[in-house]
């Protein structure tokens, strides 16, 4: 039996994934399925490339014929449907195991035993299937990225609401750079950094920040 792993990435987008979520969500799989992680790889850097995300590279050396690599969820692992199939199809040529917590139609053991019983019925060929595995990966891949837009619409519709409801000018309050979203972010997933901080840096008052972070709490 090989090793597990876990990966986490934090992006440093405004799509960026919540940090203790990705904790969680691994922490509470490895202790319903029994299991240890021998290593936690955590990369704090937006990259399309894998070449361009270190810790990955670490961990792609590391696994062996048989070990297991949890991720919260398939954009973790990539969001680039033509590298990222290409690297999910060669850690299956190595035996890898690839788990997709929040995807598990696409993680590698739902797709292995797919596979085995369209060969064993003959209802597909080898080449059939890879390019369905390619579908189901670009699929998912694009419910990700409406997802992401959708929450970045839900942010700007509530500033605008908001705005209103007050009784603000449009633009008025609407100070949500991207800067200042990818800060409240770290903020968020840091609580090293403080308030003080984003307000001095941001020039925004308390309230104003306070109401940014609600905001996005509750369309993250």
């Amino acid at each position: 039996m090989g090793n597990y792993y876990s990966y986490k990435r934090i992006s440093t987008d405004t799509d960026r994934q919540n940090f203790n979520r990705q904790i969680k969500s691994l922490n509470r799989y490895a202790a319903e399925h029994n299991i240890e992680y021998l290593l936690e790889f955590t990369e704090e850097k937006s990259a399309k490339s894998f070449d361009d995300r270190p810790q990955f590279k670490k961990l792609d050396k590391l696994l062996r014929a048989g070990d297991t690599v949890v991720f919260k969820d398939l954009s973790r692992f990539t969001r680039e449907a033509e590298n990222g199939y290409k690297k999910y199809m060669e850690w299956l040529e190595r035996d890898i195991t690839i788990i997709f917590i929040d995807n598990p139609t696409i993680s590698s053991d739902y797709i292995k035993r797919m596979t085995s019983i369209a060969q064993e019925q003959y209802i597909v060929t080898k080449t059939a299937m890879e390019s369905v595995i390619k579908l189901l990966l670009i699929v998912e891949l694009d419910r990700a990225e409406q997802q992401r837009r959708y929450i970045s619409k839900a942010i700007t519709d509530g500033i605008a609401a908001s705005n209103k409801k007050s009784g603000r000018k449009a633009g008025q309050l609407d100070k949500m750079t991207d800067d200042l979203r990818k800060d409240i972010m770290l903020y968020l997933n840091d609580r090293h950094i403080t308030q003080i901080e984003l307000m001095k840096k941001h020039n925004i008052s308390r309230n104003t920040l306070k109401k940014y972070i609600n905001l996005i709490e509750k369309c993250s």
